[in-house]
């Protein structure tokens, strides 16, 4: 089996994802390791299994971690996180983009002294981007759709809910509070 097959979702020790964007996943390697280490208690298991001469061990899909992390109270300001506190839209013309088809300005630019904080800085797809150009946007024809701020880590967290990866496990679902009906 490769390493990036059957990965294990890795839940703090109240039960929650360390992460949802991207999703806190763990090789099968390295769960059963955190297993024998005892660091992790497994919580759901796939139907695979790994032998050792000694053992045949079911591969964990969710685990969750023994000791409480806290997590990072202020996120750091990396130009993806920008993205995913503006959910990956445009803020001028306000349609979504992946990561790769966006850019990010600067309200005041680089040029008139602007800096690169969370406060001065906005998602913008390519053509808006160079549509705005080194203009103020009070100098455009465009409109800002909201106005950028230090977004905490839960609103970060938040919005990674919004971004369900392209694989879940179906004993991932009980774990992860995506945005969907319940099931009567």
């Amino acid at each position: 089996m490769s390493p990036v097959q059957n990965p294990a979702l890795v839940l703090n020790a109240d039960f929650r994802p360390l992460s949802y964007y991207p999703l806190s996943l763990c090789s099968w390697q390295d769960a059963i390791k955190s297993v024998f280490l005892e660091r992790v208690s497994i919580i759901e298991s796939y139907d695979k299994v790994v032998n050792s001469p000694n053992l045949t061990f079911r591969l964990p899909s969710v685990i969750a971690l023994k000791d409480y992390v806290t997590p990072q109270r202020k996120p750091a300001f990396t130009r993806f996180n920008v993205f995913l506190r503006d959910n990956f839209t445009c803020q001028y013309c306000t349609n979504r983009f992946s990561a790769n088809e966006l850019t990010f300005d600067h309200l005041i630019p680089k040029c008139l002294n602007g800096k690169t904080t969370w406060e001065n800085v906005v998602s913008a797809c390519t053509t808006c981007n160079l549509k705005k150009g080194r203009k103020l946007i009070q100098n455009t024809d465009m409109k800002l759709n909201k106005k950028p701020l230090r977004p905490t880590s839960f609103q970060l967290q938040n919005n990674g809910r919004n971004f369900p990866p392209n694989f879940l496990h179906e004993t991932w679902r009980d774990y992860l509070y995506w945005d969907t009906e319940l099931e009567n």
